[in-house]
């Protein structure tokens, strides 16, 4: 197994584009994680790689049950694992890019830009080496590189100040694959990616990178460092489609270990839930912009079939399955289950992890937020999860079987959250 994590200064400083390039390059043989509890870039990297990626978040995991997934997960000759933000970024809270590789030993290749610079690009090298001790940086690729004299400048420099730092090569600025791309990667279209990964890795020494890889120690498998969960002999059914796709690949499997039986449909297609369902999780994505919603607006017989399940059987439904709940979004008609309506705001409501009442840890991002209508029906229908800045909304029927809410988690960190719809059953 060879391990290697991509990170830089901060967003935006081609992390993508070089992971892109590499899962490419090892692609069939490589394994993609990332840094954090994003569902955007996980999605790319399946569609590159060909293999599901794995998130790796050391907020809403601990030590022992990171070092697991990935253990779990790293079936392949390669891992890739793209960071998050800036290296540190994140830190405070327990998880970041440098927390992640320390804890699973994994050589980091730091990504520095080179545009109009040479000489404070090894400052900046120095800060990163000297700001914690334990980090695992054991090579850069400089990006946004002039000419090969000015790679030329900056290698000699870094290899005179920090002979242990492998300079690995350089990255064009204004590479020809990407001159009629819009900010940036489009995460949609694949045309390209052989062309960018031809060009990204041009001049990068892909023997050196995989030295490194091979230097990083096995990462020591712990027994089952997760609580232990009930098996029911029951149906689950998830809906994961276009709309509905921010499903963590680890929740998808987990819930094979728990359920007898788990059947996926698509909303966008109109396909219903089965009659003899036993339990519907609706995962995250989008329902609420116009795109999104044109796609399942006309999609009755799996509203309807909703409608029909949630009179006498449970669901659990994450942000998008959360509104789809809903009477409707602004003008844009849902199901109806829940007696509530949400609006659309032009900036996020909400960003960040967060905890919920019963010390649940998971990651909320969502432009809607509920209308004051909604807020005024009180707490028959209203559940309010506080998180550290400010509140994580949860709404249920009074019965509490069909729970909608906003927080994203891990169900095998916290299995009670499936158990408790089936107690004493």
């Amino acid at each position: 197994m060879k391990r290697v994590a991509i990170s830089a200064c901060g967003s935006n400083r081609g992390k993508t584009i070089l992971t892109t390039a590499l899962l490419y390059h090892f692609r069939g043989n490589v394994r993609p994680f990332k840094v954090g509890p994003d569902f955007i870039d996980p999605q790319f990297h399946k569609r590159v790689a060909l293999k599901e990626s794995i998130n790796l978040d050391s907020f809403m995991m601990s030590k022992e049950q990171v070092e697991w997934i990935y253990e779990h997960y790293a079936t392949e000759e390669w891992a890739v694992i793209e960071g998050v933000m800036g290296f540190y970024d994140g830190d405070d809270r327990g998880c970041s890019t440098y927390s992640i590789a320390r804890d699973l030993d994994t050589p980091v290749v730091m990504l520095l830009d080179g545009s109009g610079s040479y000489i404070t690009i090894v400052a900046l090298l120095k800060g990163l080496l000297e700001y914690r001790e334990d980090n695992t940086i054991k090579a850069v690729v400089i990006n946004k590189v002039s000419s090969k004299s000015h790679y030329e400048l900056i290698k000699n420099l870094i290899s005179k100040e920090f002979p242990q730092i492998e300079v690995l090569g350089w990255i064009r600025k204004d590479l020809e694959s990407l001159r009629d791309t819009h900010l940036g990667l489009d995460l949609r279209d694949l045309s390209k990616i052989e062309a960018i990964s031809k060009e990204v890795l041009e001049h990068i020494d892909i023997s050196r990178l995989a030295k490194i890889a091979e230097s990083s120690k096995k990462v020591s498998q712990n027994s089952y460092p997760f609580p232990k969960f009930k098996r029911f002999d029951k149906k689950i059914v998830i809906v994961n489609d276009e709309n509905f796709s921010f499903l963590y690949y680890d929740n998808l499997q987990f819930l094979k270990e728990m359920f007898k039986e788990v059947v996926v449909i698509d909303s966008t297609k109109d396909e219903a839930v089965p009659s003899d369902t036993d339990f519907l999780y609706i995962p995250g994505g989008y329902v609420e912009s116009v795109d999104a919603y044109n796609r399942i607006k006309h999609s009755n017989s799996f509203k309807n079939s909703i409608v029909e399940h949630s009179k006498t059987k449970p669901i659990y439904a994450e942000c998008a399955g959360l509104l789809y709940l809903s009477k409707k979004v602004d003008d844009k008609i849902m199901s109806g289950v829940l007696d509530i309506e949400f609006e659309l705001g032009n900036r996020f409501a909400r960003l960040g992890y967060y905890y919920n009442s019963d010390g649940v840890k998971g990651h909320a991002f969502h432009y809607t937020k509920p209308t004051i209508s909604t807020l005024k029906k009180g707490f028959d229908t209203l559940y309010k999860r506080i998180g550290s800045k400010g509140e994580v909304g949860s709404w249920a029927t009074n019965q509490k079987k069909v729970f909608g809410t906003y927080l994203h988690t891990l169900f095998r960190v916290n299995p009670k959250i499936i158990e408790r719809f089936f107690d004493g059953s």
